[in-house]
C-alpha cells in the first residue's frame, strides 16, 4: 500500500489522528482525544451526506447511526487534504474575496 500523505481528522472534535487513508481501523478504536469511535461511517472515504443512504458504496448495508462503530465490509479510513483547523481558514479566505 502506497503511504499517504492525506491528514486524518476525527470528524467530532477535528483533531489531527496519527492514522494514514486506507489503514486497517479495529471496531473498537477511538479518538485518543474525544473518544468517538473511528470506524464509523463518518471515518470512511465512502461516506457522502449527498448519497442514498449517505453512503457511495451502492451495495453496502445500511447503516442509520453513522456515528457509531460498525463491521461494514467497505470500511476505509478517509483522508482529507483540506480539513481540520486549515479548511475553515481557508474558506473564509475564499469567502473574503466576495463580500460585497
Amino acid at each position: 500500500m502506497e503511504e499517504s500523505t492525506d491528514k486524518i481528522f476525527c470528524y467530532s472534535c477535528k483533531k489531527l489522528l496519527e492514522h494514514q487513508t486506507g489503514e486497517k481501523v479495529f471496531r473498537n478504536e477511538e479518538c485518543p482525544f474525544c473518544q468517538a469511535s473511528l470506524r464509523c461511517c463518518k471515518m470512511c472515504k465512502h461516506f457522502d451526506m449527498t448519497a442514498y443512504n449517505e453512503c457511495q458504496e451502492p451495495v453496502a448495508e445500511r447503516l442509520l447511526e453513522k456515528e457509531r462503530a460498525n463491521f461494514c465490509e467497505f470500511f476505509s479510513m478517509a483522508g482529507e487534504q483540506n480539513s481540520g483547523p486549515e479548511k475553515n481558514i481557508l474558506l473564509n479566505a475564499a469567502n473574503s474575496l466576495f463580500k460585497k
